[in-house]
């Protein structure tokens, strides 16, 4: 069986609770671990790293991993780049951009968003893959104003990638929810009408203002985890 990032995670921690790594030792390094635990080096980083957010390692470039000697514990929701979740999985991944499309928007984005009725949006409909399947079904209205000139090109890089990494975000809200797949959900997800998907629906602002609002569908058997 594959291991995810989430497994090399648990490992770790296990490890450190156990005292193999006491506070303040060194572990060993990205390739070493990624050789012992048969994954991707990108599986390895995707791990240690979220171990480094909750304050349970430090990372230091030429110093080093070292379990921390006095751990911080944090709470923290980062919006996560969908493209690494699926690497981390050890998985391909790859993504189709169905529509994108500028055009008034329905009053309850603009209302989620804190826009007059009717401001013109950009609409993008991009399917996530992992390993050739559907992953994540993302439908988003974009604020063009946070877009450079000339715009980014979405069927070269996704917009959740894009946003993520370019644009500085200030506030937002998430919620989650179980959903019956919709007739457009359904027919690009490739299952039934009707079928339980869950759902996360978010609202980013940034410096300059709102941002974006995306529903995310993700396919049957999507598990979220947090780490505390």
């Amino acid at each position: 069986m594959t291991l995810g990032w989430e497994d090399v995670r648990a490992e770790v921690l296990r490890r450190i609770h156990a005292r193999d790594w006491a506070p303040g030792a060194l572990i060993p390094g990205e390739e070493a671990l990624s050789v012992e635990f048969g994954v991707a080096r990108a599986t390895v980083n995707r791990a240690l790293t979220a171990l480094a957010e909750a304050g349970v390692i430090e990372r230091k470039k030429r110093a080093g991993t070292r379990v921390a000697a006095l751990p911080v514990r944090r709470a923290r929701l980062e919006i996560p780049v969908i493209r690494l979740d699926v690497l981390g999985r050890g998985l391909p991944y790859d993504f189709d951009l169905l529509t994108d499309q500028l055009g008034p928007a329905p009053v309850p984005v603009t209302a989620r968003l804190g826009l007059p009725e009717a401001t013109p949006l950009r609409y993008l409909e991009t399917l996530h893959l992992s390993g050739g399947r559907p992953f994540v079904f993302e439908a988003r209205w974009l604020n063009p104003a946070v877009l450079p000139d000339p715009a980014p090109d979405f069927a070269d890089i996704s917009a959740n990638e894009w946003l993520v990494t370019h644009v500085s975000l200030v506030s937002g809200d998430i919620a989650f929810t179980a959903e019956p797949a919709s007739l457009r959900e359904a027919e690009v997800m490739g299952v039934d009408p009707g079928t339980p998907l869950l759902v996360a629906e978010r609202t980013t602002h940034g410096t300059a203002g709102a941002v974006t609002f995306v529903r995310l569908a993700h396919a049957p058997g999507h598990r979220v985890q947090m780490t505390f």
